[in-house]
Order: structure tokens, then sequence, then C-alpha cells
């Protein structure tokens, strides 16, 4: 890491793993003072041709122990950052706020019996994040995991999120966590098909994983598209849950994911 200011760093990327083609994901080196909470996001910059710089918001995929910070991105066609992104080789720098940022985390809920993760595209990023904290496989009796993506390569992270189950840390309770992919434009045997909003409005999920959400028991955090993030908000406030404030913890946080 090379320090810059007392603001920014520059770091050195790790490698790069290409999904699709239109999805990657990427590690950057780590500065060991870089601290964050699982669910929060960095602020990374690239520089045109010209030097002008092109600052992007990713969500941290990586757990708060590891060396390095990962980072799970779309490549947009004739995108500012994302064309650079696509680009890069292995050593190159990309510059990081030494601040994380964000309010997807777990910490803002008062306590509740089940944690729902509702996710679209490489808005699975944060709960990636959160599913390597020891506290949330403590804290939580359940752990729902929910993956929208329209085709089904685009369900990735599978083989890892399927390994959280034995991490030892947490083997022990390894069952609470259930996964669920979905399907917009594809099929798959163990995906429900449609959108996350109406497989909530029509009862589908909740049926998939045997678990109601009830203001009660449940507290549920939503991260993707804005079409995505504003239908399920409108979703779970007709089950009767609330969006959760600092100084008024209810059950909803919600971040778009672009």
């Amino acid at each position: 890491m090379i320090a810059l200011d007392e603001k920014i760093t520059v770091a050195r990327l790790l490698s790069k793993r290409r999904w699709t083609p239109k999805l990657l994901s990427f590690r950057l080196a780590r500065d060991p003072g870089f601290r964050f909470a699982p669910g929060q996001f960095a602020r990374l910059d690239l520089r045109k041709p010209n030097g002008s710089p092109v600052w992007r918001a990713y969500s941290i995929a990586s757990a708060t122990w590891d060396d390095h910070l990962e980072f799970y991105s779309i490549i947009v066609p004739g995108g500012q950052f994302t064309s650079l992104l696509d680009k890069l080789e292995v050593g190159d720098e990309v510059m990081i706020e030494r601040a994380p940022y964000g309010f997807l985390t777990t910490n803002r809920f008062a306590d509740g019996r089940d944690l729902w993760m509702l996710a679209t595209g490489t808005g699975l990023a944060p709960f990636l994040s959160i599913l390597q904290d020891e506290a949330s496989w403590r804290r939580f009796e359940r752990l729902v995991l929910v993956h929208g993506v329209r085709e089904s390569a685009e369900l990735t992270y599978r083989e890892e999120i399927a390994a959280l189950r034995d991490h030892p840390l947490w083997s022990d309770v390894g069952e609470r966590l259930s996964y669920q992919p979905v399907l917009s434009r594809d099929r798959l045997p163990q995906a429900l098909s449609g959108r996350i909003p109406a497989l909530l409005d029509d009862g589908s999920l909740e049926a998939r994983a045997s678990l109601r959400i009830t203001p009660e028991h449940s507290r549920v955090m939503v991260c993707g598209s804005p079409d995505m993030v504003r239908d399920t908000h409108r979703a779970l406030i007709a089950k009767g849950c609330r969006l959760s404030r600092l100084a008024a913890p209810a059950q909803i946080a919600v971040e778009n994911g672009w």
C-alpha cells in the first residue's frame, strides 16, 4: 500500500476472477489500518488516460479479518469506471479512501430471531461479508440468503456460500444458513422463478424457506437495483415491517446496489 494523504491510499490489484463476460470479482491489497464493519462499502478511484479521477462505491465482499479486500462488479459497456476496471492487470494501482461507508450492517437492528438477506446481482457482495462474521451466526437462529438474477450463470459464489456452513468458527451452527436462488429469465430445479418482490407478495419465498417474515422475529436486509429495493421495501411494509433507523431500530435495512 502507498500512502497519498490522510484520506486516500493506493492499493495493488492482487487478482481478478471472471464469472461471466459481464461479471467479475477482484481483490486489492489491504492496508493493515483499514477497518470496516461487515456490510459496509469502500470508495475506489481509477484514472482515465488524461489523469482525471473516476470514483465508484463498492460493497466489500471479504471478511473483516482477510488480508485483502474483495469486490464484486458488473462490467457496464462504455461505463467510465468499469471499462477501466476491465482492463486492469495484476499489480496495477487502484486508489481507495481510508474510511469505509454505509449502514447496511446488522448492528442497526434490535435483536431478532431470523436474518433475511435479499440481493439481486452484485448486491450479493455485502452479504458475503456478513456471512463471514461469526457474530451473524451466533446472534440469529436462521440466516436466509436470497440471490436473484436473470440467468443461472449469474448465480455466482455458490460453492463459497455452501462452504460457509462448514467454517470451523461456526460449523456447530452451520445448518442455520438457507440459500435460495431466484431466476427471472431461466430455470433451475432448486430456484424460484420471478422477482423477489413478487415472491414476497404471493408468499412463495416464505413457503420455500419454511419461515414467515414478521415484525417480531424478522430482520431483513435488502441490496440490489433501485427498482428491486423500492419494490421489496414496499412488500415488506405490507407485512408490517418498518425501515430501521439508528434512533429507532426496526426490521428493514436497504441499500441500492448501484
